[in-house]
């Protein structure tokens, strides 16, 4: 992988992780594993960002639920083929993993991204009742050998109006945080089930060339 798909796409988490780890796929003789981790906001609510990580990297077996880590990573996405149609699905694929001590966490800001990426689809701009300005966008962020990574963003205020601006194809820079947001959806008439999106909040962007 080039130098430069591996810096346009950088993540760092650091948290408790939540979950076991569930077996995901294995590569020439490399496993993979998915889990969860619990990642503080400045206020006191969390996201749960899911993890991929490989074997050889950390110990997979036995529970790990209630230790604290940091990973360094990248943000990917995959289409997952579901009756009629395709589902993003959005995780950081790990690089590096290491327990943290109390000194460690102090210093570590626990959810960091920057994305160097294009446009790919028109972007939305909106108003909330209550007057915010909210923009959705969509990147597409190089991956080596001709693969791409479609990661959702969403802006808000001047970030927002600046977004909602862009024309497919523009070659922006984003920084900002990895988000977990619960929705509700309706299956059939009658039954409502509650599922999870992956989204990047954007703190600063900007156009890039």
């Amino acid at each position: 992988m080039t130098e430069k798909t591996l810096n346009n796409n950088q993540v760092v988490v650091a948290g408790e992780i939540a979950s076991d780890f569930v077996f995901s796929h294995e590569i020439f003789g490399e496993g993979f594993y998915m889990v969860d981790l619990v990642v503080s906001r400045l206020s006191d609510a969390y996201d749960v960002i899911p993890l991929m990580v490989s074997d050889r990297l950390f110990d997979i077996e036995g529970s790990h639920i209630g230790e604290r880590i940091v990973a360094r990573g990248q943000f990917r996405s995959y289409n997952k083929h579901e009756e009629t149609k395709n589902r993003l699905i959005l995780s950081v694929f790990v690089r590096e993993i290491a327990l943290l001590d109390n000194d460690e966490e102090k210093d570590n800001k626990p959810n960091q991204i920057y994305l160097d990426g294009y446009i790919c689809k028109e972007p939305v701009y909106r108003m909330t009742p209550l007057g915010r300005e909210i923009a959705d966008i969509l990147l597409a962020v190089n991956r080596a050998y001709g693969k791409s990574d479609y990661i959702p963003c969403i802006c808000w205020g001047r970030n927002a109006r600046f977004a909602g601006k862009l024309k497919v194809g523009e070659h922006v820079a984003i920084w900002g945080r990895i988000q977990s947001r619960e929705y509700q959806k309706r299956i059939g008439n009658d039954q409502i089930v509650s599922k999870v999106a992956y989204e990047v909040s954007v703190s600063k962007m900007e156009c890039l060339e």
